[in-house]
């Protein structure tokens, strides 16, 4: 019974560092997701480029809808699960 408690301790832990590894690693890719999304709206803000006629929709709204239909987005948003 301990040897099996044992092992079950050391896989949690094991599970605890991995989760851990992946937070940071979600954060420093939201990071640079933020990063990339404010060049894109400079980018598009910027008075010398000409939206398309036919665009009823901008880059950055494109890219909202596409991150907010991901289920998973909310962790990246409060860093919570």
């Amino acid at each position: 019974m301990e040897k099996l408690n044992l092992e079950l301790y050391m896989k949690n832990c094991y599970t605890l560092k991995e989760n851990e590894r992946l937070r940071k690693k979600a954060k420093l890719l939201n990071e640079e997701n933020q990063a990339l999304l404010s060049e894109l709206n400079q980018k598009f803000s910027n008075p010398t480029y000409s939206k398309p006629k036919n665009s009823a929709i901008s880059i950055t709204d494109h890219l909202n809808l596409s991150f907010d239909s991901n289920p998973s987005s909310s962790y990246y948003n409060n860093g919570e699960p």
